[in-house]
C-alpha cells in the first residue's frame, strides 16, 4: 500500500533518524524501569541545561496527559482554567481535563487564539464566591491551534497578570519548538523566564515516536506528581525509550532544527498559494500552520491528492500542517494540484 503524503497534521509524519537511532542505542540488554535509568537522568541533565538547575521534569506518553497532568497539580475540582475556545485543552481532550480533574474550563473567544490580560479580568469578579468555580490557572498553547505565536511580551503580561491575581499559568508547548524557532528565542526564554509556572512540552509533533515532558519551574508544584502521573496512567514502565528520544531531541538544537524546517515549508507554501487566484489565508503564517479558504467545489477533490483537514465549514477553511519531513516536491506538488482545479 502506498501511503499519501500531505498536510493533516505534523502527528502524521515520520520519526527522525536521530530519534530512531537513540531508541536503538538504549535497547541492549535489561535496564531498571520506571525512571530509575541512567539514560532518564541523563535527559533530565539535558533538560537541567536548558531550563535551570532546579527545573523537575516527568515523562509521560501523551500530550492530553501532559496537560491534564500538568493541570492537575495546580489546581482542584472546585477551581476553573481559564483558556481560548479554540485550545485543544478545550476541543480536542474529549473533556479529558473536566473528567480528571473536575475543574472546569472557562473559555474565551479570540480571533487569533491568544489570550490576553484584558479579556481575562472579568473572570476574575467572582473570586470569594462560593457559588462560583474559582479560577486558579490560565492556559495557554505556543503555538496556538490556529498557527500564532505569542511573543516573550505577551507571555510576561499574562504571567504578570497570573502572579498579581493568585493563579498559575500554564503552557500547553505541543508546538514549543515551532513557536521558539519562530521568535529565535530560546526554550528557557520563552517559557520559565517569561512567567510560565509549568510546561507541557511537545516531542511527538517534532521528529519524535512518542513520548511528552512535564515541566515544573518551580519545584514546590511538584511535590505530588510522581503520584498524580502514576493515577493517570502515564508512568512509562520502559521509560528510557521516552526519555533517550528527548536526549536526542535537545542535543545538539535538533529540535530547532526540525522546527525551523518545518517553519520555512509552511512559508514557502503560503507564498504559493497567495500567488494562486481563488483562495485566501485567514491567520499570520507564524509557526508550521497555513489556514486557507478554498471554492467548497474543489474541497474532495484536492482531498483525493493531498490529505488535510477542514478546520472550519463554513467557508470551509482548510488547515495546512508542515513537518519536519516536509520536503519542497510536497509543497510544489500541492499547489500544483491547488491551482490546476482552479483554472
Amino acid at each position: 500500500m502506498k501511503l499519501k503524503r500531505g498536510f493533516a497534521s505534523d502527528n502524521n509524519s515520520g520519526i527522525h533518524p536521530d530519534i530512531l537511532q537513540a531508541i536503538e542505542r538504549v535497547n541492549r540488554g535489561h535496564c531498571v524501569g520506571y525512571g530509575d535509568d541512567p539514560f532518564t537522568e541523563s535527559a533530565a541533565v539535558r533538560f537541567r541545561e536548558a531550563f535551570g538547575e532546579d527545573v523537575c521534569v516527568y515523562f509521560v506518553f501523551t500530550g492530553t496527559g501532559a496537560n491534564v497532568l500538568g493541570l492537575r497539580a495546580l489546581c482542584s475540582p472546585h477551581q476553573s482554567i481559564l483558556c481560548s475556545s479554540c485550545s485543544h485543552l478545550n476541543v480536542d481532550e474529549c473533556g479529558a481535563p473536566e473528567n480528571f480533574i473536575g475543574a472546569k474550563l472557562l473559555t474565551v473567544r479570540t480571533g487569533d487564539g491568544k489570550l490576553n490580560p484584558r479579556e481575562l479580568e472579568p473572570f476574575l469578579r467572582v473570586k470569594g464566591d462560593p457559588h462560583h468555580s474559582q479560577p486558579a490557572v490560565v492556559s495557554i498553547t505556543q503555538a496556538t491551534e490556529l498557527g500564532t505565536v505569542y511573543s516573550r511580551i505577551e507571555i510576561e503580561a499574562l504571567g504578570a497578570f497570573a502572579r498579581d491575581n493568585g493563579l498559575y499559568l500554564h503552557m500547553d508547548g505541543a508546538r514549543i519548538a515551532n513557536a521558539a524557532a519562530s521568535l529565535g528565542c530560546g526554550l528557557r526564554e520563552l517559557t520559565r523566564d517569561a512567567g510560565v509556572d509549568v510546561l507541557s512540552m511537545g516531542g511527538t509533533k517534532s521528529g519524535m515516536m512518542i513520548g511528552e515532558a512535564v515541566l515544573f519551574f518551580n519545584p514546590g508544584l511538584a511535590g505530588q506528581f510522581k503520584y498524580i502521573r502514576k493515577q493517570g496512567m502515564q508512568l512509562a514502565s520502559k521509560m528510557r525509550f521516552i526519555s533517550a528520544q528527548f536526549e536526542a531531541f535537545l542535543n545538539d538544537d535538533l529540535w530547532l532544527k526540525n522546527a525551523r524546517h518545518a517553519n520555512a515549508m509552511a512559508r514557502r507554501l503560503a507564498e504559493g498559494i497567495r500567488e494562486i487566484p481563488g483562495c485566501s489565508i485567514t491567520q499570520k503564517v507564524e509557526a508550521n500552520a497555513v489556514f486557507v479558504i478554498i471554492p467548497r467545489q474543489i474541497e474532495a477533490e484536492l482531498r483525493n491528492e493531498y490529505f488535510f483537514y477542514t478546520f472550519d465549514e463554513t467557508g470551509p477553511v482548510i488547515r495546512l500542517m508542515t513537518s519536519f519531513d516536509t520536503d519542497v516536491t510536497d509543497i510544489e506538488g500541492f499547489l500544483a494540484v491547488l491551482k490546476r482545479l482552479l483554472t
